[in-house]
C-alpha cells in the first residue's frame, strides 16, 4: 500500500479534531517568492487539502520570503517563538546558471532538517529541486500541476504529523 493510499484509509482518524491546535498552537506555511506562480499552487491546495482534513485556513499563518535560502532562518525564527505546532517550507529550487541549484538544494533542507532537530518543531518540506527546469509553457504548466499534488500531499502529511504529535502531549 503506497502513502496515499494509506493516508486516505486514516481519513476518518485525521479528521478528528486536533489537540494541538485546539491548544492554540499554529501552522506557520512558508513559501519563497520565486516563481511565485508555481509555488502559489502548493498553497492553494495545502489549504483546501487541510480543510478537507478538518484544519480550518485560519490556524495557518503565512509567511513569505524572497527566495529558498531564506526558508531556513524563517523556519528557525518561527520555531523558536513556540506558537507554531508545525512549519511547512516551500519553494521552487531550479538551475538557473548562477548557483548550482544542487548546493542550493542541500543547503536548505540540511538546515530545515537541523532546525526540526534542534528545535524539535517538525518541519515539513515542500521544496522541490527538478533536475531540467526551464522556463518554458511545457515545464511551467508540468510544475504548476505538480505543486498542486504535492501541497495536497503536504497537508496530508501535516494532518499525520499533528496526530502524531498528540502523543507527546
Amino acid at each position: 500500500m503506497d502513502q496515499s493510499t494509506q493516508l486516505k484509509t486514516n481519513s476518518k482518524e485525521l479528521q478528528k479534531p486536533f489537540q494541538l491546535i485546539q491548544s492554540g498552537k499554529r501552522i506557520a506555511f512558508i513559501q519563497a517568492a520565486w516563481h511565485s506562480d508555481i509555488v502559489d499552487q502548493s498553497r492553494l491546495s495545502f489549504v483546501s487539502e487541510c480543510n478537507n482534513l478538518g484544519i480550518d485556513e485560519s490556524s495557518i499563518d503565512f509567511f513569505e520570503v524572497p527566495g529558498s535560502l531564506e526558508l531556513p532562518l524563517q523556519a528557525k525564527l518561527l520555531a523558536k517563538t513556540n506558537h507554531y505546532a508545525i512549519i511547512i517550507a516551500a519553494g521552487l529550487i531550479v538551475d538557473g546558471g548562477i548557483y548550482r541549484h544542487d548546493f542550493v538544494a542541500g543547503t536548505v533542507l540540511d538546515a530545515l532538517m537541523n532546525i526540526q532537530i534542534d528545535l524539535e518543531v517538525p518541519i515539513l518540506s515542500l521544496v522541490l529541486t527538478p533536475h531540467h527546469f526551464q522556463e518554458t509553457p511545457a515545464h511551467e504548466n508540468f510544475f504548476f500541476e505538480h505543486f498542486k499534488l504535492k501541497g495536497s500531499e503536504t497537508a496530508q502529511a501535516c494532518a499525520m504529523t499533528l496526530k502524531n504529535l498528540e502523543f507527546t502531549l
